[in-house]
């Protein structure tokens, strides 16, 4: 194949989760990276992946029942309850068609057209006394630490409480529990 005369057709890919409406009484804020709306990615609702446990850390840090399987409206419940919400540092990607379907922080991190202004988002949180990361390693996402380390300044020299916490995906254990909890308690 003749690389010179390849065309690469690239895809813009928004947020799924673009809709979701912060809850402005949240005293607790979680910051993630980015879920796809793609027809690939099964995922639901923010962190709704098969993989991803945060579905029953945030539960069991409460001492209350596993959501892993609950529908948008309890999980939504759940987090009104305990004046929780979501953003995520990343609104669009623009990758190669052929490339859709890789959600690797790793591989988006230079893909990026269009960021979350968190900060704002975070300045309009008046009773906002916590925020959180859900990851701790930064290798090979210069991009995405720099933002968030934007974020985690802001937090500092406004007094919010800021930590970064292991991330809920790929396997739960208790270690990963006891953190969680205790940030949220």
């Amino acid at each position: 194949m003749n690389l010179r005369n390849f065309s690469w057709k690239m895809v813009k890919i928004k947020h799924k989760c673009r809709d979701y409406k912060i809850y402005p009484a949240s005293e607790i804020l979680i910051i993630g990276t980015f879920n796809p709306d793609t027809q690939n990615n099964p995922a639901d609702f923010f962190y709704g992946r098969t993989k991803n446990h945060l579905w029953t850390l945030l539960p069991a840090a409460y001492n209350e029942p596993d959501l892993k399987k609950a529908d948008i409206d309890e999980k939504l419940a759940f987090l009104k309850k305990h004046m929780i919400t979501f953003t995520d540092l990343i609104s669009e990607i623009s990758v190669p068609e052929s490339s859709e379907t890789d959600y690797r922080d790793s591989f988006i991190d230079d893909k990026v057209t269009e960021w979350n202004d968190v900060i704002s988002r975070i300045s309009s949180l008046k009773k906002l006394k916590k925020v959180c990361f859900t990851r701790k390693t930064f290798s090979g996402i210069p991009n995405i630490k720099k933002s968030i380390e934007e974020i985690r300044w802001y937090c500092e020299e406004k007094g919010i409480c800021f930590q970064y916490l292991i991330t809920p995906a790929r396997i739960y254990y208790a270690e990963k529990q006891k953190e969680w909890t205790r940030f949220f308690n």
